[in-house]
């Protein structure tokens, strides 16, 4: 194993704990499945991610999601954890299998009770709940009458948030709809890289429009059920393109694979259109869109409380006129690079917020996603020491700050992730968390990175009252 010591990364100084406002809590992220385990207790259904993790070859050492980080059976420590850390917020994704185990019908108490559960004990710890209501863990009944390719489904999404909503409400303020649509959409169902593993580009687009109406309609019984008490957004995961050589044909392939990744969803949700140049690269091969009906825009474009971002990682793209659609590919990311091969640039967190700013306008953001997979050695003595990560950590507050400076209306941040966990297709291999979790013991170690954000959120706090 190799290892890269902070001052290689080169990310800068320190940030300023004076330089983020009062506005801005500090916490962590995680997801329903990459964390609870207990996938067959209390009527949880199947959803499609362990239908894909039974699928040979799917996911790397044919791991699955049971028992991931227990979390299910651990929530309370994990709480008293995360206490102890010092967050401010703890954004958590709800499982729809245990709300609903086919997707349809009534709520399974069990699985509610559970996150009532949950958000009552963050409150408990003086820690702001922030549920995400789709982290990509579709009933897999819904996906065997076709998924998100089917125009029901967002129909379905609407009744579960309301189900949701009716019963956490009192104790959950801010909501997110949906983690990283793109990712469902495109790595979902046009490159079967995630589950369901679908490898059919008109059925990806037909996903990302019925996940996008799946937010509106979310958004709407979210606002029926809890009126002006819920703070609700989208999480999508943003990355900055630069061509990858100076010429005109990788500057057209930029354009494209920024449509493709960011514009095809800021357009609709923000401006009520989906992007011309990306619909005209689109229907050249695949015809004029089938799934985009009247009035699907205005409820996509219903105005939301804050845009989620995720950031890990620019992109540099070069023209590849074969591959299509979009005759565009990524390049080699140049070092340093985490255990995932991105590429580590703080500055590009500062050039994502400020091109939203500059685009879109002055809407509040949360970063609902921000970190790094290294890899750690093993904990030690109860110590796990993890330089590059806090390197990561330091840079990107740095750029946040520099971003709140410039203009940037920035008002949670949250580290990717918590806790070492499932990490999809790839197993359990690579590992996120600024808490180790030794899968065989299910023992939680700080890493250092998780002891120096715990220092920062305390100089932070001591800035002024939060």
């Amino acid at each position: 194993m190799t290892t890269i010591e902070p001052q290689v990364l080169d990310l800068g100084n320190e940030p300023d704990p004076l330089a983020f406002p009062p506005t801005l809590r500090l916490g962590a992220a995680t997801a329903a499945f990459q964390i609870e385990g207990a996938v067959h207790d209390d009527g949880r259904g199947e959803s499609i991610w362990d239908r894909f993790c039974a699928t040979p070859g799917a996911v790397a050492n044919g791991d699955t999601g049971e028992p991931a980080c227990d979390h299910y059976r651990r929530w309370e420590s994990d709480l008293d954890l995360m206490a102890e850390l010092g967050l401010e917020c703890y954004r958590f994704s709800i499982a729809w299998p245990r709300v609903q185990p086919t997707g349809r019908g009534a709520a399974n108490a069990a699985g509610l009770g559970f996150y009532r559960r949950l958000a009552e004990g963050l409150l408990e710890r003086g820690i702001e709940p922030i549920a995400t209501l789709y982290h990509w863990d579709l009933p897999q009944a819904l996906q065997d009458r076709g998924g998100w390719g089917e125009r029901d489904t967002a129909q379905c999404f609407a009744e579960y948030a309301a189900i949701v909503a009716g019963e956490l409400g009192d104790c959950v303020s801010q909501w997110i709809t949906h983690n990283e649509p793109w990712v469902v959409a495109f790595l979902g169902h046009a490159h079967g890289t995630k589950a369901p593993g679908a490898r059919h580009w008109p059925t990806a687009l037909r996903a990302s429009h019925h996940l996008l109406l799946s937010h509106g309609l979310a958004l709407q019984a979210l606002r029926a059920t809890l009126g002006e008490l819920a703070q609700v957004g989208i999480a999508l995961n943003q990355f900055p393109i630069h061509p990858a050589g100076h010429g005109e044909a990788d500057r057209d392939a930029a354009r494209r694979m920024d449509g493709h990744l960011n514009r095809w969803f800021l357009d609709p949700l923000l401006r009520g259109s989906y992007p011309a140049d990306m619909l005209a690269c689109y229907e050249a091969l695949y015809g004029p869109p089938d799934s985009i009906r009247d009035g699907d825009l205005a409820l996509i474009r219903a105005p939301i409380d804050f845009l989620g971002v995720n950031y890990y990682n620019p992109q540099r793209i070069a023209a590849a006129p074969t591959d299509l659609p979009l005759q565009a590919r990524q390049v080699p990311a140049p070092p340093p690079t985490t255990a995932m091969s991105w590429e580590v640039d703080p500055a590009g967190l500062h050039e994502v917020l400020l091109r939203l700013r500059r685009d879109y306008g002055p809407l509040p953001v949360y970063i609902t996603e921000n970190g790094a997979s290294f890899d750690d050695p093993p904990a030690t003595n109860g110590h796990v020491d993890d330089p590059q990560r806090t390197a990561y950590l330091q840079g990107h507050l740095a750029a946040l700050a520099r971003a709140v400076a410039d203009g940037a209306d920035v008002r949670r941040y949250c580290v990717w992730s918590l806790l070492d966990n499932f990490e999809w297709e790839q197993g359990y291999d690579k590992r996120f968390g600024i808490v180790h979790v030794n899968f065989d013991t299910q023992t939680r170690t700080p890493k250092h990175s998780a002891l120096w954000y715990r220092n920062f959120i305390a100089k932070v706090r001591a800035g002024g009252e939060r």
